[in-house]
């Protein structure tokens, strides 16, 4: 049985990323992330538009609308999307998407990733194994962990319910709208739910309910709004 808040559907907008297709058959997120280098070069590059994208080393495929600073570095296997911004000194150590309108900041890294449309890692973030949902922000100087500390499997736990991932690294799943503040700490098999937010400087394990304010382990309340 399944864990219906953990599932795709209700974490992450499909229609919000060019890569929809590698979700097919999938049950939660975090199963995609042995698959995205392979998805790239088997099923995404061959898929575009050449003449809307130019091929800028190998197996690395950057949208001519993209603006990428000289100083990045880029490792393939990668695509970067249409209007998305590379900044300076940004390090995409290879098995990355990078969605429409992203921003991926100045001396931020990426690393097997999926990044949806319109995200912002802007400054000095570490994305690895990790999926960002479209809208999603991470704050100047937060990162995932993506490793234990004793290297065993990450499991990913919601309230007392464990669900293994069967993956040695995995970094963090970011509902749409999702918000991280900054210099916080996402630790292995952490999953930040839809429209939620997350205070600055703040060490997130486990799973965030949706429309939620993390203020730290022992508070995170419910938000709401007033008309």
């Amino acid at each position: 049985m399944s864990c219906e808040k953990l599932l795709v559907e209700n974490l992450l907008d499909l229609t919000k990323t060019d890569a929809a297709s590698i979700f097919d058959g999938v049950t939660y997120p975090f199963e995609v992330l042995p698959l995205i280098g392979k998805y790239i070069t088997e099923t995404l590059i061959p898929s575009l538009d050449k003449e809307k994208f130019e091929e800028k080393g190998e197996n690395v495929w950057i949208a001519k609308s993209a603006t990428v600073a000289p100083s990045a570095l880029i490792n393939g296997p990668c695509v970067i999307f249409d209007d998305a911004e590379i900044r300076h000194c940004a390090f995409i150590r290879g098995n990355a998407i990078v969605g429409r309108g992203s921003v991926v900041g100045n001396s931020t890294e990426l690393k097997n990733c999926l990044i949806f449309d319109s995200v912002q890692v802007p400054h000095y973030n570490y994305v690895g194994d990790s999926v960002l949902g479209y809208k999603s922000h991470m704050g100047a100087g937060a990162i995932t962990a993506n490793i234990k500390a004793d290297k065993s499997n990450v499991t990913v736990r919601i309230g007392d319910e464990a669900i293994p991932t069967g993956l040695r690294k995995m970094g963090g799943i970011l509902g749409d709208y999702a918000d991280v503040g900054c210099n916080s700490v996402i630790t292995p098999g952490s999953v930040i739910a839809r429209h939620s937010n997350v205070y600055p400087l703040s060490f997130v394990r486990g799973y965030i309910p949706e429309n939620s304010i993390y203020k730290n382990k022992n508070e995170v309340v419910e938000k709401y709004t007033t008309d």
